[in-house]
């Protein structure tokens, strides 16, 4: 599956998981390894870098921009493979039960 066709099926799948949250889709030509999609829900903020499997290869920065938003809010990898454990971790985050 194409990454474009997964972070589709992705914001419609956070857009039902957290009703009246906000998802920007970042440029990635504004800084180098930002993570692709930044989620505001309520009072809290996630950023996910979004990969078409959990193969694909990391671009320059990616793991460092996770690595530090992480420590500010919640960052994260996601993938097929690991989307539910990460919508767990992101409900725990937002408070969802």
């Amino acid at each position: 599956m194409l990454e474009s066709v997964y972070q589709s099926r992705l914001i419609k799948k956070l857009e039902h998981e957290f009703p009246g949250c906000l998802i920007l889709k970042n440029d990635t030509d504004y800084l180098q390894g930002f993570p692709d999609l930044t989620v505001l829900y309520k009072d809290k903020w996630a950023v996910l870098e979004v990969k078409a499997s959990q193969d694909s290869p990391n671009q320059p920065n990616q793991e460092f921009y996770i690595s530090l938003l992480e420590r500010m809010s919640f960052g994260g990898f996601i993938y097929p493979e690991n989307e539910y454990a990460v919508l767990i971790d992101l409900r725990k985050h937002f408070g969802v039960r």
